[in-house]
Order: structure tokens, then C-alpha cells, then sequence
């Protein structure tokens, strides 16, 4: 028991920042969330609209949830419980991952089992972290909805719903863990994992049984697939059932067993799926830093591009559906207003320039992970190797900088021929080509900001470079995208690159935030190159 308590302590001590961040975020947006739709979509026949609006366009439920009611409590559930069992279920896996597959191949696990805590303990300590850690955010969950005024009852019900699909995932993440080589292989199968279990919980909300009245929605069958779909059968704050969350809980167990059975009896490093043979030497298209770097992360842009395809399709799929929506129900105008603060568009302009800032969230994370990449690879030691070829330490981090650019043209490249291909398909002539476009352009200055800056951070304290990256990032996201949405202040909304995108707008845009933000994220770029010319490369 005494090595048990050292391990779950040590685990609790090296995630506390990590955790802090999950846990007091996703309480956060539960709160912020359920005030927003107070005051947005405050009385029930504004509320009936939206659901007889979502249920009557597919790709609104794909994105939302199951619609169960037009109550306060019912509508805030629905808009916002399948992501924060996203977020959750994706802390999960990589918790499960960090503390399993990424000890063992950096060899910590290794030297925890020579000691008389030998090779299951550590593993016993990671499922006691993982589920007190989803405790925690099931009470956060709790907290948020409870402080917006909500029933505790259905409050207390959506927080497990969120807590126990979080524990599912934590014992897929275990058991992923057992079956893949690398954390890297570990961390993107599970995610994939995670992904899937959204979409499929998307396919069945869109795919299934309306009521009468269009604001109740049985769920299609693809739901039952989806842990994230499980969570929403409890319909909190309308039906309060408890037993659909016996069905993570069983999987939690069940991938966990496994897991357990897999670790007893392979060596320590191992996998159940081996690593392929690599090639006695490289290909040629592998002769230079930034021909690796895509190698390396060729996976995640195809994602994160993917991703920004996806908005696209959906932003111009949606346009006429909200256009229509506006002439019985202002608030929906208001909502996009709240987020893209800008007059005299119109609403599937309005719309679009909303869809495109998630767009560009997904391309400054997408840019973001080519500075982290870098951390990493210097991090586990491999920098160094290829730095002991003939490559500079600046032409090391140019390449990744170039890379990550790259990188951040094609998700925005994406999205917009992603709009422009659905608007063309259905005929909708609202918008012009030309401007979807630059509604594209108009944000890269924000997106190629989160690749600059973590550069500078990575050059002058590489250890933060990660947490800073991404705290930046969300801090971003929270106050420029969602901060009219909560009613935050405009100073500081202010803050964040994302209030600053221009609205295309005919002649009149006014483009005058984007250039500053380009020369800023310009001058960074310089600062990061120049000051890895004084920097030396290491793993603290």
C-alpha cells in the first residue's frame, strides 16, 4: 500500500498544472455555457425554435446532441454535453497513455518495477489518478451547471454522465496502451478512438425519430455504439435515468480487465502490436529537416485539414437553413453576432465568417503542434541526434516553422473550398466566391500568431513551451470566439488574436487588424530564429 500511495501521489504531483486546466476548464464552460444560453435564448419559444430548427438540419445534431425538450436545463444539455464528454474522454486516453505506454518507453517504468513495487502497482496508481481525476470533473460539471441556476437534480446527472465517459475512455486509453509501440501511436489511436465514438453519437442524433412537435428527438441506432451517445441516454435535467451509465462503466471494466491481462504477460516496452522492421536506409525524399518534419507529422496535419474540410462542407450547408431560420427568430442572429462582431453582412456571411473561426482554431492548433513537435523531439533526445549531422540549429527550427506554415495555408485552403464547393453544389448565390475566400484569408494572420509566438517561448524557456502553447491557444478561443457568448469585457476580449479578424465586407473590410497581426507573428518568427542561434539544444 506504501508504494501505491508514493506512485498515485507522484502521478497527482506531475499533473497537477495539467489537471487544474481540464478540470477547472470544463467546469468552466459548463458554466459559461448555461449563462450564455440564459441570456441568449432566455425564454422556452426562442428555445422550441432552435430545436424545431436542429432537428429539421442534420449537421446542427451531428454538432449539438440529442434534443429533449425545450426547458433551460434540457437546451443547455444539449448544446453542450457531447463536447464537454469529448474534452473529457480525450484527457482520459492521454492521461491512461502518459502514465502507462510513454513511462515505459522513456524507461522510467522500468526502473519503478526494480523496485519492490514492481510492474502492476504503477498501474493500479494509474487507474485510481484516472478515475479521481473524472470524479473531479463530474463534480466540476456539477458545480458549473448548479452556480448557472439549474436544477441540481439533472445537474448532478449530466456530471456523471460526463465523469463515467471519461472513465471509459480512461480504460481505453489503458488498454491501447498494451496494444500500440510508441505513446505517439498510443495517443492518436485513442484519440481516433474518441473521434469516433463522437461521430457515431452525431449519426445517430441526426438520424433519428422526431417528435410531433420537433423538439424532442429519439435516438438513432449509431448512438448506441457511442459511449458519448450512452452519457446523453441518461437525459439529464428531463428523464434523470441513471442506469445507461452502467454501460461506460462496463466498458471502463472490461477494457481495463483486458489491459491488465495484456500487461501480466508481456515484457516491459513491449507491445501486442509490434513495430515494423524500418528500412536499412532512407528514401531521398527523407534528406532534409523539413522532409522529416512532415514525415513526422504528417498524420496530425492530415487530421487537423480533414477537420477544416469538414467545417467548410458545413458552413455552406447551413447557410440557407439559418438564413431562413432568422426571419422568425432573431436570437440565432444574435448568437453569431455575439461571436463575430460585425454589421452589415449578411447572415450566411455572418454565419460563415462564425464557422470559419472555429476553422482557424483548428489551423492555429494544427500550426501550434509544429512548435510542440519540436519540444518533443528535443525533449526525448532525437534533436540532438539529427543536429549532429550537418544541420543548424537554425535550419532545425526554420524547417519546422515552414512546415508548421504550410500547415496552417492548407487547413484554411480546406475550409474554403470545403464552403465554396457546398455553396456551389446547392445553388446559394448569398455570398460571392470571392468572398468566402478571403473570409479564409482573414484568418491566417490569428492562426500563424499561435505558430510564432509558442516559437519564441520554445527558444527562450523550452520547458513551458507546451502548456504555454496551449493555454494561449485557449485563452484565445474563450475570450475572442465564445467571450461575447458569456459576456466577458470587450478589453479583454481584446486580448485575443481572433477579436481582431477582419469580416469581409465588400470594400468597406477593413483589414487593418490582419496586417498587424502578420507583422507580429513575422517579427516573433525572427525573434524565435534569431535567439536559436545563442540557444543550446537539451532535454530539460
Amino acid at each position: 500500500m506504501r508504494e501505491l500511495r508514493i506512485l498515485w501521489g507522484q502521478r497527482l504531483r506531475r499533473d497537477r498544472w495539467q489537471l487544474v486546466i481540464w478540470v477547472l476548464g470544463i467546469g468552466a464552460l459548463a458554466l459559461f455555457s448555461a449563462t450564455a444560453i440564459q441570456e441568449t435564448f432566455g425564454d422556452e419559444s426562442s428555445r422550441a425554435e432552435i430545436l424545431q430548427l436542429a432537428i429539421a438540419t442534420p449537421a446542427i445534431l451531428m454538432l449539438r446532441g440529442l434534443a429533449r425538450g425545450a426547458s433551460l436545463g434540457a437546451f443547455t444539455f444539449f448544446q453542450i454535453y457531447a463536447f464537454l464528454a469529448l474534452l473529457a474522454s480525450l484527457m482520459s486516453t492521454f492521461l491512461a497513455v502518459r502514465h502507462t505506454r510513454a513511462d515505459e518507453e522513456s524507461g522510467s517504468a522500468e526502473l519503478v518495477a526494480a523496485t519492490p513495487a514492481g510492474r502492476l502497482t504503477p498501474a493500479v496508481a494509474t487507474i485510481l489518478h484516472g478515475t479521481s481525476v473524472n470524479v473531479l470533473v463530474a463534480l466540476s460539471v456539477f458545480a458549473g451547471y448548479t452556480a448557472a441556476g439549474l436544477d441540481p437534480a439533472g445537474a448532478i446527472v449530466a456530471g456523471a454522465a460526463v465523469g463515467t465517459v471519461g472513465l471509459a475512455f480512461l480504460g481505453v486509453g489503458l488498454l491501447v496502451a498494451q496494444l500500440m509501440g510508441t505513446s505517439r501511436g498510443a495517443n492518436g489511436f485513442a484519440s481516433a478512438l474518441v473521434v469516433l465514438a463522437y461521430i457515431l453519437r452525431g449519426i445517430g442524433d441526426a438520424t433519428g425519430t422526431p417528435s410531433a412537435d420537433g423538439t424532442v428527438m429519439t435516438a438513432g441506432t449509431a448512438s448506441w455504439f457511442s459511449p458519448i451517445g450512452w452519457g446523453q441516454q441518461t437525459f439529464a435535467f428531463t428523464g434523470d435515468r441513471w442506469w445507461p451509465l452502467l454501460l461506460p462503466l462496463a466498458l471502463a471494466a472490461a477494457c481495463g480487465a483486458v489491459a491488465w491481462l495484456l500487461l501480466r504477460r508481456r515484457d516491459s516496452g513491449a507491445s501486442v502490436w509490434g513495430a515494423r522492421p524500418g528500412r536499412m536506409a532512407a528514401r531521398p525524399s527523407l534528406n532534409s529537416p523539413t522532409a522529416l518534419a512532415l514525415r513526422l507529422q504528417a498524420g496530425s496535419i492530415i487530421g487537423w485539414g480533414i477537420g477544416g474540410l469538414a467545417m467548410g462542407i458545413l458552413a455552406g450547408s447551413l447557410g440557407s437553413a439559418i438564413a431562413a431560420a432568422d426571419l422568425s427568430n432573431s436570437n440565432i442572429t444574435a448568437a453569431l453576432r455575439a461571436m463575430i462582431q460585425s454589421q452589415g453582412v449578411s447572415l450566411t456571411q455572418l454565419l460563415i465568417s462564425a464557422m470559419f473561426s472555429i476553422a482557424g482554431v483548428l489551423a492555429a492548433a494544427c500550426g501550434l503542434q509544429a512548435v510542440i513537435r519540436l519540444r518533443q523531439e528535443e525533449a526525448a533526445g532525437t534533436a540532438e541526434l539529427l543536429l549532429a549531422a550537418p544541420i543548424s540549429r537554425l535550419h532545425w527550427l526554420a524547417s519546422y516553422l515552414l512546415l508548421g506554415t504550410a500547415s496552417v495555408l492548407l487547413v484554411m485552403f480546406l475550409a474554403g473550398f470545403g464552403t465554396w464547393a457546398s455553396l456551389a453544389g446547392a445553388g446559394d448565390t448569398s455570398v460571392e466566391a470571392r468572398a468566402v475566400w478571403e473570409t479564409a484569408v482573414a484568418q491566417l494572420p490569428a492562426a500563424l500568431l499561435y505558430l510564432a509566438v509558442p516559437a519564441v517561448v520554445f527558444v527562450l524557456w523550452p520547458a513551458a513551451t507546451i502548456t504555454v502553447g496551449w493555454a494561449l491557444l485557449g485563452a484565445g478561443v474563450v475570450m475572442g470566439i465564445f467571450g461575447g457568448m458569456i459576456g466577458l469585457d470587450q478589453s479583454l476580449r481584446d486580448l485575443s488574436p481572433f477579436t481582431h479578424t477582419p469580416v469581409p465586407n465588400g470594400t468597406t473590410t477593413d483589414w487593418s487588424g490582419a496586417w498587424w497581426m502578420l507583422a507580429t507573428a513575422v517579427l516573433a518568427a525572427a525573434v524565435a530564429v534569431i535567439g536559436m542561434r545563442r540557444r543550446e539544444t537539451g532535454t530539460a
